[in-house]
């Protein structure tokens, strides 16, 4: 074996060893990078170049921001909001309840833009209604947990920033703007699936549609909304960059949690705060080690070695496209959203770019499969979170989204 084909296996086995062994993501990308440079004789100090440079990227501010916004937004009681304008819009249909969750989910998604974060709020409060309504438990949080996906796809989702920066040269605002459709036509289809299902199972219908109830949800909602203008059409109409808009939504979210809907006082803040700075360090940590990662998949030419190795399998790039959702898909299934994004990206865009597939339709290619691979055990983040809120075990929560799925 020669030196390159040895040093790809000690990066990428001892990588995939130390998953299997549960330590950390961020730990397994930065240590076996450490063995893979040492093994090649570089010198140690490239690791902490690559780690500064991770995380040396305007961009990249905007995640911190984006981040704040959604925890202050989601701990400032618009959860409520949202469900009863989605409940007024939907809730009339026969299993009106998992409408109102799927149409909520959109609206919280662009106000989180976390699945995580989307499970936790709306299903602490739609999953005990749904079930005191006549709905199956599973049911329940199947619909919670799939529905969330909508959230990655819909602004401000901080993931399509960590993309549009491993990418580089991605406008942010256009992949902002390129999630919505997406994002739509998944809540449709999710609609379709648990309309099917609840007529199977005769789930109750809400109360009738009523314009004034409609027009009255929407104005007690659309503090909540606005951030949507703030994010997206400031960014896409050119008013401000991404980083700009996102600080100024999280100056706007801290205005409307403690003075318009007064969901939050200082001591809440302060807490919303730390929960920021928590998720913010593993993300960072994570885009930080990566980047060493990225340098030692470049400089072993990994992502030409696998564009090759995936091209002699087939020339068709109908196959070629599926064959790369395929492996996201796998990856989803043993890793978390952000080291996918970061560590895939490198390696699958030049050939999905080679294939005729624009650098921002496979940015909603990977952040949907990655959404996918959060209900998929065994990592499966918002499946363990959807879990514990039902108290269900995961097995039958899994079994119900399947069911859903396949309705």
């Amino acid at each position: 074996m020669d030196m390159q084909s040895m040093a790809i296996l000690i990066l990428l086995g001892g990588f995939g060893l130390m998953v299997v062994l549960r330590v950390p993501i961020a730990f397994a990308v930065g240590i076996s990078s450490m063995l893979c440079l040492m093994y090649m004789d570089l010198p140690l100090i490239t690791v902490c170049r690559q780690l500064i440079k991770g995380v040396n990227a305007f961009s990249l501010m905007a995640v911190p921001f984006f981040i704040t916004m959604g925890i202050l937004m989601g701990s400032g009681g618009i959860s409520n909001k949202l469900i009863d304008l989605a409940e007024s819009m939907v809730g009339w249909m026969r299993g009106g309840m998992a409408m109102v969750n799927i149409v909520a989910s959109y609206f919280f998604g662009g106000i989180s833009g976390s699945a995580a974060a989307d499970t936790a709020s709306l299903g602490s409060i739609l999953i005990p209604m749904m079930v005191d309504q006549g709905y199956d438990a599973d049911f329940s949080t199947a619909v919670t947990i799939t529905s969330s996906c909508e959230g990655l796809l819909v602004p401000p989702s901080h993931n399509m920033v960590i993309y549009a920066t491993t990418a580089g040269s991605i406008s942010v605002g256009s992949l902002f703007l390129a999630g919505y459709l997406p994002a739509a036509i998944l809540a449709v289809a999710l609609m379709i699936g648990s309309y099917i299902i609840s007529v199977r199972r005769n789930y109750p219908k809400g109360e009738p549609f009523s314009l004034g109830r409609f027009v009255r949800q929407l104005g007690q909602s659309i503090w909540a909304l606005a951030a949507f203008l703030i994010v997206v059409v400031g960014v896409v109409c050119g008013v401000f960059t991404a980083t700009e808009s996102a600080a100024i939504a999280v100056v706007y979210s801290l205005i409307v949690s403690l003075f318009i809907n007064k969901g939050l006082d200082l001591k809440g803040v302060w807490n919303a705060l730390g929960d920021a700075l928590n998720i913010l360090a593993i993300a960072l940590i994570l885009i930080s080690t990566s980047s060493v990662f990225g340098y030692c998949l470049t400089y072993l030419h990994v992502p030409t070695l696998a564009a090759n190795a995936i091209t002699s399998i087939t020339s068709n790039r109908i196959v070629l496209a599926l064959l790369i959702n395929v492996i996201l898909l796998a990856l989803g299934c043993i890793m978390d959203m952000a080291p996918i994004i970061l560590i895939a990206t490198p390696i699958l865009l030049p050939l999905a770019t080679s294939i005729g597939i624009h650098p921002i339709q496979f940015g909603i290619m990977i952040v949907l499969n990655c959404g996918i691979g959060l209900l998929t055990p065994p990592v499966g983040g918002v499946l363990f979170i959807g879990s514990a809120i039902a108290k269900l075990p995961m097995e039958k929560v899994v079994k119900a989204t399947f069911r859903s799925i396949c309705a």
